[in-house]
């Protein structure tokens, strides 16, 4: 009864958290400049290699007018480490992804209590700046021992008291990566438990949740 007591009361906390926070700090990027920003950053993560360099450029440009904004900074390295899928260059790979991981670092590292408030697209900046790079830590090779990390980053984002308020297509991508994650680790129960909580709340990405279902089966 303790733990349901003190969860009701974080849940609480970071909903007054949110509804404080309806004016995005004045250091987040104009919302249209990031969504074109991101629109190029979605279609390099679906393996549109044209994309990865203008995304680059733009989180680039985006975070050099806005060097507090550590959102902006995650997605300037994740875009960054995606140009080692651009070249056959063993070194030059190398160098794009080291420094796209550097990158997201230093943007974890920025994390204070005043990210907890909504800085893009109206989602915590905490929650953003985790998430960017829980996915790109689990997307890199092996070899690069970021996997541990970024499946706790994931595991931190979901169990955020902020994550429940937060925008649901934002929390629809979260679920399908976490969904991902269980899948390749044979853990069907959760990946299907993942995906119907994209179904059940009506996330942008139902239909893909849907899909996957039929391939995970039952």
């Amino acid at each position: 009864m303790k733990h349901r007591s003190y969860g009701r009361i974080a849940a609480g906390l970071a909903w007054a958290v949110w509804t404080c926070a309806t004016v995005a700090p004045a250091w987040a990027a104009p919302e249209a400049a990031f969504d074109k920003a991101f629109a190029s950053f979605n279609r390099a993560s679906a393996g549109d290699s044209s994309a990865v360099d203008e995304a680059a450029a733009a989180f680039d440009a985006l975070h050099r007018a806005e060097p507090a904004n550590p959102v902006l900074l995650a997605y300037a390295g994740a875009s960054l480490s995606m140009k080692a899928g651009t070249t056959s260059m063993p070194w030059k790979k190398m160098g794009y992804a080291e420094d796209g991981l550097a990158e997201i670092d230093k943007a974890l590292a920025m994390l204070a209590p005043a990210h907890d408030a909504a800085l893009q697209h109206a989602t915590p900046g905490t929650l953003e700046v985790k998430f960017v790079a829980a996915n790109t830590f689990l997307a890199v090779p092996d070899f690069m021992n970021r996997g541990p990390r970024g499946k706790k980053l994931l595991g931190e984002v979901l169990a955020s008291p902020l994550f429940d308020p937060a925008p649901l297509p934002f929390k629809g991508q979260v679920w399908m990566r976490a969904a991902a994650l269980a899948a390749k680790e044979q853990r069907g129960a959760d990946a299907r438990r993942f995906l119907d909580e994209v179904i059940r709340h009506g996330a942008p990405q139902a239909e893909a949740a849907k899909s996957r279902l039929k391939e995970i089966g039952t």
